[in-house]
């Protein structure tokens, strides 16, 4: 399992409460700088640690939300984004403390809809008293707990944060699992161009692979130019064509209409993308003006080709479409948006192979509570160039939904 794929545990709190000697204590190793000195931790550190009985997690350790000075109050925007990665958070607190700084960070967790406990520590320097653990006693808390780094062994803390990591972090739904069975053989189209990795293919590729075998299907992988003459010399029809969406139109002219196609980067979006969003907001592409501007958003970092598909080729194929001069902005990984969510007019978002559906929902969060259209690299692309209802159709069960009738 990729590391970004795993569930996410932030530690959140003030300077020097303890939060690092946590993720030591934890891991089971020096993870994180210890020191008696208040801020010792910058920016967020991330590890990976085995739960026994649950499996691998991300812990990050953030610095502290109290942090003073200029570079203090950037040290916190970051503690404060990193919320946006978890899918729980843990509270730190020590010396009974329940003021504006804890107070924050509850409502931040309520509003990213993030599951939290609270975890009093340094307990053998200051018990926790009846009075805080009333004030705490807060809804959607998951849970507190007592600790100590020192006497304390982490059994208690760790059978408390696999209690509270939701289900959706962790489970694996199936790619393909509704759209193939027991035998059916499954055509994935993967070409191998300037952008392809060295001596591998692309994570989404390897994902549609392993999903279809576990899923008791047959995966036959070639290349965009062996694709007409396979089906000729076979004869074999297959349940399923998955393509990589940059050559749809190819896909499209080699497959008969007969057999469903799709994309790896729609496969994701269905997959862990809040498709039902991206269905309505695609055709909006129809509505841009000339001086919109088009958020791109990629989840991973890479290597930039001259020919990139979120920097090049679909701005190209937008504008080619509409006709109308666009502006475009690309962030990459999870970085902050710079720009207001309102100056776009459309964002749009890639497959997501690299991060886990939580962070895919944050980040896409601010763009649906302002009514901001979202949609798919696959979908877009899919759009642009006339083939949208044949790529969405393997996952739409009521054609409406998708604004016409293509029977």
């Amino acid at each position: 399992m990729s590391k970004d794929r795993k569930p996410h545990v932030g530690l959140f709190g003030r300077r020097n409460n303890g939060k690092s000697s946590i993720v030591n204590r934890l891991a089971n190793q020096e993870v994180a700088i210890v020191s008696d000195y208040a801020g010792t931790t910058t920016d967020p550190v991330k590890k990976s640690f085995e739960i026994s009985g649950f499996g691998p997690v991300v812990l990050i350790d953030t610095a502290g939300v109290d942090d003073e000075g200029e570079l203090g109050k950037k040290r916190v925007v970051k503690t404060m984004q990193a919320i946006k990665l978890v899918d729980l958070a843990i509270l730190v607190v020590v010396n009974n403390e329940w003021a504006n700084e804890e107070k924050q960070l509850v409502e931040a967790f309520q509003k990213q809809d993030t599951p939290y406990i609270i975890v009093h520590n340094k307990s053998d320097l200051n018990k926790p008293t009846d009075t805080w653990i009333e004030r705490v006693n807060i809804k959607g808390c998951s849970g507190t707990i007592v600790f100590n780094t020192i006497d304390n062994k982490p059994d208690e803390l760790i059978t408390l944060i696999k209690k509270s990591i939701p289900e959706s972090a962790y489970s694996t739904p199936s790619l393909l699992g509704d759209l193939v069975r027991y035998g059916d053989i499954v055509l994935l189209i993967t070409p191998i161009d300037i952008e392809a990795p060295e001596g591998r293919l692309i994570l989404p590729q390897v994902q549609a692979i392993r999903d279809a075998l576990d899923n008791d299907a047959i995966c036959i992988v070639l290349k965009e130019r062996e694709v007409d003459a396979f089906l000729k010399k076979s004869a074999i029809k297959p349940a399923l064509a998955i393509t990589d969406s940059q050559i749809f139109l190819k896909a499209d002219a080699s497959i008969p209409k007969d057999i469903p196609l799709t994309s790896f980067s729609i496969l994701l979006a269905h997959f862990k993308g809040d498709f039902d969003n991206y269905l309505k907001g695609t055709p909006k592409i129809d509505d841009l003006d000339n001086g919109d501007r088009v958020l791109l958003l990629e989840s991973c970092s890479h290597h930039v080709a001259c020919d990139d598909i979120g920097r090049v080729k679909i701005p190209r194929w937008i504008s080619t479409y509409t006709g109308k001069n666009l502006q475009y902005d690309v962030v990459a990984g999870l970085d902050k948006v710079e720009r207001p969510i309102g100056d776009y007019s459309l964002i749009i978002q890639c497959g997501a192979c690299m991060i886990t559906r939580k962070q895919l929902h944050n980040r896409l969060g601010e763009a649906k509570d302002s009514n901001v259209p979202i949609t798919n690299y696959g979908m877009t692309i899919a759009y642009v160039q006339g083939i949208y209802q044949r790529a969405v159709a393997p996952f739409v069960q009521n054609q409406k939904e998708i604004g016409t009738d293509y029977l």
